[in-house]
């Protein structure tokens, strides 16, 4: 692994130390989605380090395709297997109760995304590869650090 993609991780990481949102971070008010939007590119950029950490090599982050709605996180190399990385983060809190994050990823999820890596494949012309589709979930306290899950090979294409 290379020493650069570890370095950032631990940068990343001590940074987000307490947490991956910022210590004046009010939920309540009309910044809220703000705040949530905020949180998530944290924590997309914790698991992109996270990842390189482990041997990914990425080629596209946040794909979305010219012609229909849907997004790819993240997109890269595991070994010589070409993974689509849905990345979801949760904030949880003391006084509520809070699902895994990585059950977000339902059935029609799923469908978007396996359209979505289609328009990805076509559109960069990307050479044959066995692809998988993997979740990173985040879950985010704050005051401590982020606890990661990440599920190779979570759900397959119903192609």
């Amino acid at each position: 692994m290379p020493i650069f993609s570890r370095l950032m991780f631990y940068a990343v990481h001590w940074a987000a130390r307490k947490g991956l949102r910022e210590a004046d971070d009010d939920p309540s008010g009309s910044s809220a989605k703000h705040i949530a939007r905020r949180t998530g590119i944290r924590g997309e950029t914790y698991a992109y380090w996270y990842l390189r950490r482990h041997g990914y090599i990425f080629i596209a982050r946040n794909f979305t395709p010219r012609s229909s709605k849907g997004e790819l996180d993240l997109v890269g190399y595991d070994r010589e297997t070409l993974a689509f990385v849905e990345v979801r983060t949760r904030t949880l809190r003391d006084d509520t109760f809070s699902a895994l994050p990585e059950l977000s990823v339902t059935a029609g999820k799923q469908h978007v995304l396996v359209r979505t890596a289609k328009h990805f494949l076509s559109e960069r012309h990307v050479p044959e590869s066995p692809v998988r589709f993997d979740v990173l979930a985040i879950d985010n306290s704050p005051g401590h650090p982020p606890v990661v899950r990440l599920h190779k090979d979570a759900f397959s294409p119903q192609i």
